[in-house]
């Protein structure tokens, strides 16, 4: 699909509308072509019903209809003045009824987004050198061969393996390591396409239009963003490093749920094996100063804080590290394109790129195979004695629904780790761009409620599109204002723990869908985050601070009360487009447990309808981890994957 000419006039004057430039040397949207690269952004998502949807909206967006919607009068949307067009947008982002809201939210966040990560006809923005941003880092001249060799098949193909595992994330890589060990002849199946060291330039474009997953981009309702890797090596490519064994408390729970082996020595040696494959280690901590200070109001408070521990090998915790949740161009970073589909390959593995995987093809109640299709269109079947389903939290659920799976537990128990921030803006240069993605975090608040629910504390480094997607909008004058405070701006991540679920379901063309809203009693937890990370904050010394409320306001230190900022922030909301809210853990919607009436897949790993079908990814979570999920992921396929071979020999 592409843009008739009106629509994309319309587009342009919406996202001119958020970025107009400030017509002394920034350019506006347009100018910059970030009017091309939302639309790519819309036009790509693998949804056909919301693109047309988006597309029908842009159709009526001048009409009378849509100009009522939006407190308009009797000209066009494009035809008013700037001051006018900002208050007709603010209306949608004021409403009472929450899919205004939402849809307010997603045009800031991709326009914005747009805008921000937009390099412009000549390569190097304008508007980063007005904000304080140096641009990407370009690409390595220097760059070593990529370790890994994919097949992309060219036309239509069948392949025959004793195993093929559908995902090379954290999940699928590490266990087609494990098979092909045992002397299995594995094939790893992967929707998205192979980048290594010399593929990665540090820029957000990039990085966000080529690793990452075009959609679904946020949950049904609007509440939360999604981000996903789709790539080979899915979301270890671009994850922080962060590596967290589970916690023993949620060990026992999970073990309570059905299955035991978590409480046991079976489990212990899988994490040991991953702990030590990826290398874990805190000998690249080197804070940064976004840590640096919040370390600094953490201690100052009392509080938690301690060194996190990294799969990562001669990080430099600087300028590469900074940019590395786009790629690692000095890999560094242990993913599993680095390490387990390396382990894979060497042991025979074969590993196919490029082909989005529909069914599995089951026969007499067992999995044979699958079959997929390139983006050209050419269909690929993949014969094989056992199928491992490893395509994500959002994936996963959804092949097993298009592949006949009738159990009611797939698509449910879906939980998200929802994360907001508070930011602060700091007298010294912070640069949050640089430094170790993560380097301290805090579980000063890890059990709010005496059962292990809560949030935990910790930073990221900080682009500029990434700034903007955890940011309100309520003038486009003021948003570049504060966008102009990036190299003094850091913030306080929390995530929080839900105790409460979502689920993923599939449309009618067979694409997932995500359906959450955080519960009270999860948001409790999440608004005494919010209240935690702005005591984190003022402790740390910033001159002001800033939630992502749409309708919040910026406490100024000696003018304003800290308990006053916190009692108005309470006061706010959590509801659909009053906070900006990403799902950066997507966890459990094919659990794992002991009965069929309350999980998707057995305490092996199994679905309960097809035995040789094997679930090996975040979906099989019984509850969500609390932490960064990557050590757990691939502690469970790895412990599932060994159980699968015991079985097929």
């Amino acid at each position: 699909m592409e843009l008739t000419d009106t629509q994309r006039a319309t587009l342009a004057s919406i996202c001119d509308t958020f970025a107009p430039g400030d017509g002394a040397g920034i350019p506006s949207a347009g100018e910059l072509g970030a009017v091309d690269i939302m639309a790519a952004l819309v036009l790509h998502n693998p949804r056909d019903a919301e693109v047309r949807q988006f597309l029908r909206l842009l159709d009526l967006w001048e009409s009378p209809v849509v100009r009522l919607a939006l407190g308009g009068g009797a000209r066009r949307f494009s035809r008013e003045p700037q001051q006018r067009r900002e208050q007709m947008l603010l209306a949608l982002a004021e409403s009472r009824i929450a899919a205004k809201r939402a849809l307010f939210q997603a045009l800031k966040g991709a326009a914005t987004l747009s805008y921000y990560m937009a390099p412009g006809p000549d390569g190097h923005s304008p508007l980063w050198d007005a904000i304080g941003y140096p641009g990407p880092l370009g690409a390595r001249a220097d760059a070593p061969a990529p370790p890994l060799t994919p097949i992309r098949p060219p036309a239509a193909t069948t392949f025959d393996c004793d195993v093929v595992v559908v995902g090379s994330g954290a999940g699928g890589g590490t266990a087609a390591a494990v098979l092909a060990a045992h002397g299995l002849d594995v094939i790893v199946v992967e929707k998205g396409e192979y980048y290594d060291d010399k593929d990665f330039d540090g820029g957000e474009l990039s990085g966000l239009s080529r690793l990452y997953a075009p959609g679904p981009a946020g949950s049904a309702e609007g509440q939360l963003s999604l981000l996903q890797g789709q790539c080979v090596g899915g979301g270890t490519v671009v994850n922080y490093s962060t590596s967290f064994r589970t916690p023993p408390r949620v060990r026992g729970e999970w073990a309570a749920l059905g299955v035991p082996q978590f409480a046991t020595d079976e489990y212990e040696r899988c994490l040991e094996a991953v702990w030590s494959r990826l290398g874990v280690n805190r000998d690249h901590n080197q804070i940064s100063s976004r840590d640096a200070l919040m370390e600094r109001g953490l201690t100052k408070l009392g509080w938690h804080v301690d060194e996190m521990p990294r799969n990562v090998r001669g990080c430099d915790t600087g300028i590469e590290c900074g940019r590395c949740g786009l790629g690692c161009r000095i890999g560094a970073k242990q993913s599993v394109a680095k390490t387990w589909l390396v382990d894979a390959e060497r042991a025979g593995a074969r590993l196919v790129v490029g082909v989005d995987v529909r069914t599995v093809t089951i026969k007499s109640g067992r999995a044979a195979g699958v079959t997929g299709r390139t983006a050209g269109g050419h269909e690929v079947t993949i014969r094989a004695r056992a199928v491992v389903a490893a395509a994500g939290s959002v994936r996963t659920p959804a092949l097993l629904r298009r592949s006949g799976l009738t159990n009611p537990n797939i698509g449910r128990h879906l939980r998200l780790h929802p994360a907001t921030g508070v930011w602060g803006v700091f007298d010294e240069e912070v640069r949050p761009w640089e430094g170790g993605m993560q380097t301290r975090y805090s579980t000063e608040h890890a059990d709010l409620d005496g059962n292990g629910y809560g949030v935990i504390y910790e930073t990221a480094a900080t682009n500029p599109a990434i700034a903007v997607s955890f940011m309100s909008w309520t003038g486009a004058a003021t948003h570049l204002s504060r966008m102009r405070s990036l190299p003094h701006l850091s913030g306080v991540g929390v995530i929080t723990r839900d105790r409460d679920s979502g689920q993923v379901t599939v449309g009618r063309d067979g694409e997932p869908v995500v359906r959450y809203r955080i519960s009270a009693y999860d948001a409790a937890h999440m608004r005494a985050g919010i209240e935690g990370a702005a005591r984190i904050v003022e402790a740390a010394g910033a001159s002001q601070m800033f939630s992502g409320h749409q309708r919040g306001r910026i406490w100024e230190r000696g003018k304003d009360s800290l308990d006053d900022f916190i009692q108005r922030t309470n006061g706010l909301g959590t509801a659909p487009g009053e906070i900006a809210m990403a799902a950066l853990h997507i966890m459990g919607s094919a659990r794992m447990g002991g009965d069929k009436k309350t999980s998707a897949a057995g305490p092996d790993g199994a679905t309960w309808e097809v035995p040789n079908l094997i679930i090996a990814d975040a979906s099989t979570f019984p509850t969500s981890s609390g932490v960064n999920p990557m050590i757990s992921i691939e502690a469970i396929a790895y412990m599932n994957a060994e159980r699968l071979a015991a079985a097929l020999s």
